[in-house]
């Protein structure tokens, strides 16, 4: 049976175009059913000029509010028709196995955990950002932004959440001994960090996961490690430098292969290279960022996504659903919590 995946059709800088194209794209190549989530007569307009919707399983669910990028998280109190709190409710009622948005990042946070909820055992939840490594495969960082503040349970809470997701989408799921896991600190030592990472590293070389301590900056690109975990302020400082040195390498390389005839001409007999080269550093390429601890399925993108972005977290979204993860993060969760202790029943004298 097909996902169903919820779209917010409102959430891009230039919504619907994006959502609808990206929609699209997913159910004709993955076979989603997707549900484009907005005011009807708006989307339905961007809808009909694609003659293929009307071939593909695309449906529109009215909600007559949206929240902008310019709205206060508490917007979302205020506009309970948006299409953020209307697709996560049908997540919640299971009229869908997943919702994505590329709307204000703060709002879908902050809606998700009043729609959805926390799994048992999660006291946040956290966003995962995905990116490429050296050696080809993907790594991901956790909390980039969900939590600027945290405990040195909560880094642990992400560790496990973060082995049990990339364990289910990028690597075999039963194999040994499991997804690296490392902390990022200033130095590879045991004693190096701040309080919070100190204290973390102890709870976490305890944990049943291929712990490989603490990383530093440089190792998120390097394939040494496959899941990093950091506190949100400093994951999200780590997030979007990476984005700011991948923008200035590409437009810088652009620049230089344009400089001179020559270089145009090496840059043509080299296309299919460069091209390969672009799509590794092409964040449209991974679908998004999950938020993982919330009950439910929610994957968060640029606001800038275009239609391959939106293409890709529709399928990041309905792989999500189809492997359990949840339901894997509250078991690993559950067996870290000591038993509850029983209450001894009296023997009668």
């Amino acid at each position: 049976m097909p996902s169903v995946i919820a779209l917010d059709a409102m959430g891009s800088d230039r919504a619907p175009k994006p959502e609808i194209e990206g929609a699209i794209l997913a159910s004709r190549q993955y076979g989603v059913r997707v549900l484009l989530v907005g005011p009807e007569a708006e989307v339905k307009a961007e809808l009909d000029r694609h003659r293929a919707a009307a071939r593909l399983p695309i449906e529109i669910v009215h909600a007559s509010e949206h929240i902008t990028m310019e709205d206060k998280v508490e917007a979302i109190r205020a506009k309970r028709d948006s299409s953020m709190r209307v697709g996560l409710r049908m997540v919640r009622e299971g009229q869908a196995n997943g919702f994505v948005t590329a709307g204000n990042t703060g709002a879908a946070m902050a809606t998700a955990k009043v729609v959805l909820g926390a799994v048992p055992g999660v006291d946040r939840p956290a966003l995962a950002a995905v990116f490429p490594t050296a050696p080809g495969p993907a790594a991901m960082l956790l909390d980039v932004g969900a939590n600027v503040d945290c405990t040195a349970q909560n880094l642990e809470q992400f560790a496990v959440m973060g082995e049990v997701y990339f364990r289910a989408m990028y690597s075999k799921r039963n194999a040994t001994p499991g997804p690296r896991v490392g902390l990022l600190s200033i130095g590879e030592e045991e004693t190096k960090g701040n309080e919070l990472t100190r204290e973390a590293f102890q709870l976490l070389k305890r944990l049943p996961l291929n712990f490989v301590g603490n990383v530093e900056g440089r190792d998120l690109y390097n394939g040494k490690v496959d899941v990093i975990v950091a506190d949100g302020f400093v994951g999200n400082v780590a997030l979007k430098i990476s984005e700011g040195v991948a923008n200035l390498v590409r437009t810088a390389l652009k620049e230089s292969l344009k400089a001179t005839i020559t270089r145009q001409v090496g840059a043509l007999l080299s296309r299919s290279a460069f091209t390969d080269f672009k799509k590794r550093l092409d964040h449209t390429e991974y679908g998004g960022a999950p938020l993982l601890g919330v009950k439910g399925v929610c994957i968060i993108t640029h606001g800038s996504s275009n239609a391959n972005a939106m293409k890709n977290a529709v399928r990041v979204a309905a792989e999500f659903s189809k492997r359990g993860i949840n339901d894997s993060i509250e078991r690993r969760l559950a067996a870290l919590r000591p038993a509850p202790v029983e209450a001894q029943v009296a023997q009668p004298s």
